[in-house]
């Protein structure tokens, strides 16, 4: 009840005219941005009429609004009905080879779902078994991000051999004698912990790693008082992968105990033993809605692997983006992407592109699909924003040191749909004032047209 109230009180304060500025303009005037370092672009997603813009023009890192261009182009190539299939096939010579698709869904629960599978089929004492991991290439970082992030959770190295979305949780517990924390992994990998902690009345943790000296050495440091459980990226996904495909081929009973050589599947004389698959939906979902910078990064690859018919890549990827513009005749010539996700700043978006993509997608006959995959007001990375535009936002977030961005669609008060994208690079403002100057600005939006 509480809740419904808080709401109603914020709905009445937030959209009365009071609250909200005459025009755009004067949002921009009452805010504390420079106004050289902000981009805005609104457009009627009828007829793609410029509303209003601002530096519509100027290049500025979009962050994690990047994920509407880069997702949207990927599920289009891919097609809604694609799935992320992780198989073993056999030869008549008794080798196996598990293709993989770099699913970013795949867990360690579902390797053992497929090892059982196998041995179910009599499949019992495989000669080798080949790992086809030529789905997307090696390279586990985006261009340009940063080093000292290592350890950041949004941030885990993606490849082939994403499992358990390349997270590590370490369990932090205390000492009911008052000594060091005990600490260990919630799953077995060769970790070492440096334990540093001490028992006190408040949990206060960090972690860390020196990856030029000891990359599986993770120093624990802090206080800690009650259970705290700390998740972070593990350093090789690969070794990961296979220390997890070993003890699943252990459970499932399998007689194998050699190594795992990368070979791509051969074309003919192979049969399909087992798969386990993923839809695309969740992911785009987990993109769009909670920002999933793994699964961007992955999908946007694996995407463009397919458009080229090879090993995705970034290169391959881009590629992909350059054929779609030209196919909608989108003028990307000041646009510039370097990774999937927008994590790099090396990425260069204008407002009036991202207003021109916005509205092309409604001319698609899935477009309200698209539309409810991105957050309302109240969910994933807008949950705790303009919750009074509840069903009548639907938007992507974007933030970077220095860099606050928000793009989507709003239903306006006169009952009008409009595009609108705005990017904020001021490295003097805080992140919650540049926050505070969007939300005015997207009143304002609503208010006026």
């Amino acid at each position: 009840m509480k809740k419904v109230l808080l709401t109603f009180i914020l709905l009445l304060a937030g959209l009365t005219a009071n609250a909200i500025p005459a025009s755009i303009d004067a949002a921009l005037s009452e805010s504390h941005v420079n106004k050289d370092a902000i981009s805005v672009s609104v457009k009627n997603t009828t007829d793609g009429k410029v509303l209003y813009e601002h530096k519509p023009n100027t290049p500025i890192p979009p962050a994690s609004t990047l994920k509407t261009i880069t997702a949207t182009v990927a599920a289009d190539t891919l097609g809604n009905n694609y799935e992320f299939k992780t198989s073993v096939y056999k030869t008549s010579d008794k080798n196996l080879y598990l293709k993989l698709s770099a699913d970013p869904m795949l867990t360690r629960n579902d390797l053992e779902t497929l090892m059982k599978s196998v041995a179910s089929k009599k499949i019992v004492e495989p000669k080798t078994v080949y790992i086809d991991d030529y789905v997307i290439d090696g390279v586990e970082w985006g261009e340009g991000w940063q080093w000292d992030d290592d350890l950041n959770p949004l941030m885990p190295k993606f490849s082939s051999y994403n499992l358990d979305g390349n997270l590590l949780t370490a369990i932090i517990d205390p000492k009911k004698n008052g000594g060091p924390a005990s600490i260990r992994l919630s799953t077995f990998y060769p970790v070492t912990f440096m334990n540093l902690t001490t028992y006190s009345d408040q949990n206060s943790v960090e972690i860390s790693r020196n990856n030029h000296i000891a990359p599986d050495v993770i120093t624990v440091k802090g206080e800690v008082n009650s259970r705290i459980q700390k998740s972070f990226p593990v350093n090789s996904p690969k070794r990961y992968f296979i220390i997890k495909l070993e003890e699943a081929i252990s459970s499932a009973k399998l007689e194998y105990y050699g190594a795992f050589p990368q070979k791509k599947l051969p074309a003919s004389n192979v049969t399909l033993v087992s798969e386990i698959k993923h839809p695309l939906n969740p992911v785009l979902k987990s993109i769009y809605k909670s920002s999933n910078n793994m699964m961007a990064e992955t999908l946007f690859k694996v995407a463009g692997g397919k458009f080229v018919n090879n090993t995705g890549s970034i290169k391959s990827a881009v590629k992909m983006f350059d054929e779609y513009c030209k196919k909608h005749n989108l003028n990307n010539e000041n646009i510039k992407i370097t990774d999937g996700s927008g994590v790099s700043k090396n990425n260069l978006m204008t407002a009036d592109f991202m207003t021109d993509f916005l509205v092309l997608q409604t001319q698609n006959p899935n477009f309200n699909n698209f539309m409810t995959l991105l957050p309302t007001a109240g969910e994933g990375t807008l949950s705790n924003r303009m919750l009074y535009f509840k069903d009548i936002i639907y938007a992507k977030t974007g933030t970077l040191s220095d860099i606050s961005a928000i793009c989507g669609y709003i239903k306006t008060r006169n009952g009008n749909l409009v595009a609108f994208d705005i990017m904020i690079n001021d490295a003097k403002l805080s992140s919650s004032d540049k926050k505070a100057t969007e939300e005015q600005i997207i009143r304002a939006i609503y208010n006026k047209y």
